[in-house]
């Protein structure tokens, strides 16, 4: 799978102790939603983006949302464990900044704003603790997913 490698950049999660770990419950869906959550997670498990998850302490609900196309998109409610992670208040570059430092260089190394997050691993032992549920199981996030608190911040951090 590529991306960036973990000794580069890895997303952390810093949970405060005095929050407890949720696990939500899963949500109903009707036939349709069902159908559109199993083939995107057949697709995010093929592709090495997830893995099943065994007995997580955080678990996240899954929710479908429909996309303008008609399509589903399926997307994890990380409310419970976002309000346990403490804000990383990496400041974001600027865009004039990041122009003038490349000038001079002969190399320019770049990650796919396409599938940005994506490129970003978890780091190891935080990965379950973005476990999702589904109607087919429990499943958890080895790359940075969408959704995240502090997923901004490592992003353009790994910019830098």
């Amino acid at each position: 799978m590529p991306g960036i490698a973990p000794d580069v950049i890895s997303h952390k999660l810093t949970i405060s102790s005095a929050y407890k770990p949720v696990r939500q419950k899963r949500r109903s869906y009707d036939a349709e939603r069902y159908e559109a959550m199993r083939t995107e997670v057949e697709k995010l498990q093929t592709i090495g983006f997830i893995r099943e998850a065994t007995y997580p302490v955080w678990l996240a609900n899954s929710v479908m949302v429909r996309k303008s196309t008609g399509g589903w998109r399926m997307c994890q409610d990380y409310t419970d464990l976002n309000k346990a992670c403490p804000k990383d208040s990496f400041p974001l570059p600027r865009i004039d900044q990041l122009v003038d430092a490349t000038a001079g260089h002969e190399l320019l190394s770049f990650m796919d704003a396409y599938s940005g997050y994506n490129q970003i691993f978890m780091h190891p032992p935080d990965s379950e603790h973005t476990a999702f549920i589904t109607d087919k199981g429990l499943y958890c996030y080895n790359v940075m997913p969408f959704g995240l608190k502090n997923a901004g911040a490592t992003y353009h951090g790994g910019l830098c």
